[in-house]
């Protein structure tokens, strides 16, 4: 199963179009399947005197969350030169909507699948919305219980998706590993019937290598050119030499997890004869001698008779003259 591979650019480009293109560069070349960002008018997202999240506080903490917005708010047009641009890189482009005008737009530009964010799990209205485009859906749910998940995914299949893929979150950043809890991935898949994957908040790459080990077929990570940018979202995100790390990491798990069966592997084969043992002779044998425990033991190499047949070997009378150390023939 190859794992999906979004590389959340995010509000990481900063406000420049010029920025944005260079982070989707990045994770072409990282080798990502998917680059994401959140399309969004401030003026429709938050009201002007919302606070902002402990960790968005760092860069310029006396300002409002919708004074941070607006900085790094994306024109429609310049969505519309970056889905060009991801078309061109052939790399997935991908946007997630935060108000019903930005959903209206990103229809026009016919992206092969939405995400819902873990902030919109419980908003009713824009879940129908979503739902009603008939496409993918990729659900997070940061800051969710069962509960609310089992009811967001509700709405979705009722009103009209049919593919939901929902990814385990930890709304922080960046998420303290004792806080991460992989092992509800797990529980979401067993109790929703669903595909499931991780949207990783924390730092490094540990966490999004033990989801994809666990079954995540969709892992997504931030991604910024320089974590000493600033920005609420630069420091838990990857840089592109360890985005390209993740990902060559996770190619590596896909491969690694295999078909389940357990058999020899077309590598190993060849040293199951120089591993494994047979029955030899302990001392000289001369021809019609019973063999004892006496006179037979077991040694490497394996391509003669197993030591699994001991006890079928012993009684029986050599065929003919045998000498130490050689291979017991019946």
């Amino acid at each position: 199963m190859k794992v999906f591979v979004i590389a959340e650019a995010g509000i990481n480009h900063n406000g420049e179009l010029k920025l944005a293109k260079k982070l989707v560069d990045a994770a072409k070349d990282a080798g990502a399947d998917c680059i994401k960002f959140q399309t969004f008018i401030s003026k429709n997202l938050t009201t002007k005197n919302a606070s902002k999240a402990e960790y968005q506080k760092q860069t310029k903490s006396e300002e409002s969350q919708y004074d941070m917005l607006k900085r790094y708010e994306l024109s429609f047009d310049e969505f519309s030169e970056l889905s060009r641009y991801c078309q061109d890189k052939n790399i997935e482009f991908l946007s997630t909507a935060f108000d019903f005008e930005s959903i209206e737009f990103l229809k026009s530009l016919d992206m092969k699948r939405w995400k819902i964010p873990s902030g919109e799990i419980t908003n009713l209205p824009y879940l129908i919305k979503i739902a009603k485009l008939n496409k993918p859906v990729i659900l997070s749910t940061g800051m969710s219980t069962m509960d609310e998940i089992k009811k967001a995914v509700s709405v979705l299949r009722e009103n009209g998706t049919g593919e939901i893929t929902v990814l385990h979150c930890t709304t922080e950043y960046p998420a303290p590993f004792s806080d991460v809890n992989l092992k509800a991935m797990l529980t979401i898949k067993k109790e929703l019937g669903v595909k499931v994957g991780y949207s990783d908040h924390t730092k490094g790459i540990e966490a999004s290598i033990a989801a994809v080990a666990l079954g995540a077929s969709v892992i997504e990570k931030h991604l910024t050119l320089d974590k000493n940018m600033e920005g609420p979202d630069h420091k838990s995100s990857l840089e592109p030499n360890e985005m390209k790390a993740m990902i060559r990491a996770l190619r590596n798990i896909e491969l690694a997890l295999g078909d389940g069966i357990k058999k020899p592997s077309e590598s190993e084969k060849k040293n199951i004869c120089v591993a494994r043992k047979s029955i030899v002779a302990k001392r000289y044998i001369q021809k019609g001698e019973i063999f004892t425990e006496e006179n037979l033991t077991v040694k490497r190499p394996g391509n003669g008779i197993s030591p699994m047949q001991w006890f079928e070997v012993l009684g029986r009378r050599a065929v003919r003259d045998f000498q130490e150390d050689e291979l017991i023939e019946l």
